[in-house]
């Protein structure tokens, strides 16, 4: 193997001097060697096929943490997350054509329905809950972080989508801001208290009973998109509209949040969705 300067590694490989930097700062691509008295950075030329990688998965747009995990994946692993992360991506553009054709329709005067929206009572009842201030990027990772709890000290298994753990949005969570987001699992009422104990990091608290419109949404390949949430509140909106929910409560609806019922294994009864999304339109 031969050594070379970062100057040369750049021409060769058709990465700048900022990005090899930035690469290097992240743990993506790191040089053979620093100079310690000049601070030169200086590559092996075997490092030259993986930075040509790292230039085609960015053409993916694949974010730098995620390729640094699958610069260290075998192959056959490696195959597998980058069809899945185009899977993903084909999805969210999919959903971003059906937000244009929806708002093509609808400053044309259009009226387009996007989603079936339903109306469903809600009964009161206990929950578990982990809430927290987070970006868009950083929401996966708090979900599978209430995740890892409940499967270390498991609870007793609800049916139905009474029983089904749910997200709580209750402001904007975008890559701008960082809105309150609230991971919610009912739990029997009998017995809230009691397994309330052995989760000191959750909070119990009620919730109350209240009638709530939804919109179904199967998963896609990378879950639900940020568009298909905006296409979901539309629908309902317009929905709620149509039906005479605005009229019926003029304060506002119930503050009870935008909430995501999460459906991880199916029921043996069809139809059931992976997700639904829903608000609120009255406390009973």
């Amino acid at each position: 193997m031969k050594e070379i300067s970062i100057g040369e590694f750049a021409r060769r490989s058709r990465l700048s001097l900022k990005a090899l930097r930035l690469y290097d700062e992240r743990g993506v691509l790191v040089p053979s060697r620093v100079d310690q008295a000049s601070g030169y950075r200086y590559y092996d030329t075997a490092q030259l096929e993986e930075a040509r990688l790292v230039v085609m998965l960015r053409q993916l747009q694949l974010p730098l943490a995620a390729i640094k995990e699958l610069l260290a994946c075998d192959p056959a692993d490696a195959a597998e997350r980058i069809a899945e992360h185009w899977r993903g991506a084909e999805a969210a553009h999919d959903a971003r054509r059906d937000l244009a054709d929806y708002l093509v329709n609808q400053l044309r005067g259009k009226r387009s329905v996007m989603y079936e929206v339903a109306i469903r009572e809600m009964p009161e009842r206990s929950l578990l809950c982990l809430k927290r201030n987070v970006h868009e990027q950083e929401a996966w990772a708090f979900g599978k972080e209430f995740i890892a709890i409940l499967r270390e000290r498991p609870l007793p298994k609800m049916e139905g989508r009474e029983g089904a753990m749910f997200s709580i949005y209750w402001g904007e969570v975008s890559a701008d801001s960082d809105g309150p987001m609230e991971m919610c699992k009912p739990v029997p009422e009998t017995q809230a208290h009691a397994l309330a104990e052995h989760y000191p990091e959750l909070t119990l608290r009620t919730e109350p009973a209240h009638r709530e419109m939804f919109v179904a949404l199967p998963a896609g390949p990378g879950g639900i998109s940020p568009v298909h949430f905006e296409l979901a509140m539309e629908s309902m909106r317009a929905w709620a509209h149509e039906q005479g929910y605005e009229d019926e409560h003029p304060s506002s609806w119930p503050d009870l949040g935008l909430r995501i019922t999460y459906f991880s294994t199916g029921p043996v009864t069809d139809p059931v969705p992976d997700y639904d999304v829903a608000v609120a339109v009255a406390v009973a």
